[in-house]
């Protein structure tokens, strides 16, 4: 008869079929993706939360802090020089909030309510630049 009805042998692969494996292929790899992309912004909108978090304490922290003065005590961790108070409170492991307030009798002005990098940004001196061997 010819070669269109095959006996015994291994089935003839049509295109049709290829198309299916390779569909089948394609939203395996795009599922697999999806799901990379919805952990990693999980990741990112917890590390927000905790940023979050981290900065209203701290607010909270120098909220107290100014009331403290207000009330007339001088807090531990503030420090002036004449009439402008600071101090700074921890805003999670990489910033600080600072704040500078201005006493003028019973008036206290806010001048500064700032987060600021906690550490000191040092640059790198060296560049490694491939040499060609």
């Amino acid at each position: 008869m010819g070669d269109r009805f095959r006996t015994g042998g291994s089935p003839v692969v049509g295109l049709s079929s290829l198309l299916t494996i390779f569909g089948v292929l394609c939203l395996t790899v795009f599922a697999l993706l999806t799901v990379s992309t919805a952990q990693a912004g999980a990741r990112l909108g917890h590390r927000a939360e905790q940023a979050v978090q981290d900065y209203y304490a701290a607010d909270r922290r120098a909220e107290e802090l100014l009331a403290a003065l207000r009330s007339g005590e001088m807090p531990e961790g503030v420090t002036g020089q004449g009439s402008i108070l600071q101090y700074s409170c921890a805003v999670g492991d990489t910033q600080m909030l600072t704040v500078e307030v201005a006493v003028q009798g019973a008036d206290y002005r806010i001048l500064r309510w700032q987060t600021v990098p906690a550490g000191i940004w040092q640059a790198e001196d060296r560049i490694t630049v491939w040499g060609g061997k």
